[in-house]
């Protein structure tokens, strides 16, 4: 009987390798599609293109013609008039090359999909859970594009960017559809993870699962309300421990969340909620991972709670490093490496779940 095919009497499907490492491929590029989206808003690039062009706009601007006319038609933007009026043909094909990177990111990834999916399935190299994981995938990733238009346009109207709480479900998205895949991807590596008694633990594995994606929340609200740029100082915010806006009780209202741009409450409240988060799961990790390292001895357990540690510490600092250089500018290096240790640390947590939780 080939590799293929189900054992007798056991409804197991063993993978191809090229099937299996074409889901690693695909979980990277969600990756990468994250990352360049980072670039994208930390360079202001990401309303640089009006249009939501699915075909035509595969190819950018050829001669100096189709450029004056993208240019044209950025100028009557909101960010244009009231950020970047005056700048040159040269640097708006900067912050053009940023959207349109990760426009056609996103739909290399929808080709790197596509045609090994129909061999594979032409083949029979998938079966029908994979086959249904698959279209899940699919489906994620047209709302998560769909999402991301909506974002963009909601910076193309009065506001001269992009709604933080639209970016944040765009980015919340993101994660979904990555977090999909990346178990698909465990699921097919080890179909039968080793069996973990301990249902105490399991409840925190869930806590921490929780409490991450709460803090990948904040982070995407902080960052499109440009939270950083107003309080860059730590452990302290501007000298103070609880900001006085957060102390006065007329502040609490809608308005100030809905038009957050006219105060700094949303600005402190989400910095003060997101590190707060951050305090919190890293006690509450640290107490898991030595709980977790007394109750288990197997290798794989031991290993994934050692890197839940360490990618934890590594998002902590960068989290830091990014505040208090957020002086005047948000910095873009750390601001995307924070993003991409977001990513990082949850591929951590769920397959610490993965270990755990999966029977």
């Amino acid at each position: 009987m080939s590799s293929m095919s189900a054992k007798a009497g056991n409804s197991e499907f063993h993978y191809r390798p090229i099937v299996k490492w074409w889901l690693v491929v695909g979980v990277i590029m969600i990756i990468g599609q994250v990352v360049i989206g980072g670039i994208t808003r930390l360079t202001g690039s990401g309303l640089s293109i009006t249009k939501w062009e699915i075909v035509t706009g595969t190819l950018p601007p050829m001669n100096a013609e189709q450029w004056e006319s993208e240019f044209d038609l950025y100028k009557a933007t909101p960010q244009y008039e009231k950020i970047n009026e005056g700048m040159s043909i040269g640097e708006f094909k900067f912050i053009y090359f940023w959207e349109y990177f990760h426009r056609l990111w996103a739909r290399l990834m929808g080709f790197v999909f596509a045609i090994p999916f129909v061999i594979f399935w032409r083949k029979g190299w998938l079966d029908k859970p994979l086959m249904r994981r698959l279209g899940i995938t699919v489906l994620l990733a047209a709302i998560v594009a769909s999402f991301g238009w909506i974002m963009v346009a909601s910076g193309l109207i009065e506001r001269p960017w992009v709604n933080a709480y639209k970016l944040t479900m765009h980015l919340s998205l993101a994660c979904i559809l990555y977090a999909y895949l990346l178990w698909t991807v465990f699921k097919v590596f080890q179909p039968n993870p080793v069996g973990f008694p301990h249902s105490v633990l399991k409840t925190w594995a869930k806590v921490i699962t929780v409490l991450t994606a709460i803090q990948i929340i904040l982070g995407g609200i902080m960052s499109g309300a440009k939270a950083g740029l107003f309080y860059p100082t730590w452990p302290d915010m501007n000298g103070e421990l609880i900001p006085s806006i957060l102390r006065d009780g007329s502040m609490w209202n809608v308005e100030n969340f809905v038009n957050y741009d006219a105060t700094l409450f949303l600005s402190a409240f989400i910095q003060v909620t997101h590190r707060g988060v951050a305090y919190l799961l890293t006690i509450i990790v640290l107490y898991f991972v030595w709980r977790l390292l007394k109750s288990t001895s197997a290798g794989i357990i031991h290993k994934a709670a050692y890197l839940l540690v360490s990618m934890l510490i590594i998002q902590v600092l960068l989290g830091i490093l990014t505040v208090i250089n957020c002086v005047g500018v948000i910095p873009v290096g750390l601001g995307v490496m924070h993003q991409a240790g977001a990513i990082f640390l949850l591929s951590t947590v769920l397959f610490v779940d993965y270990q755990l939780l999966r029977e």
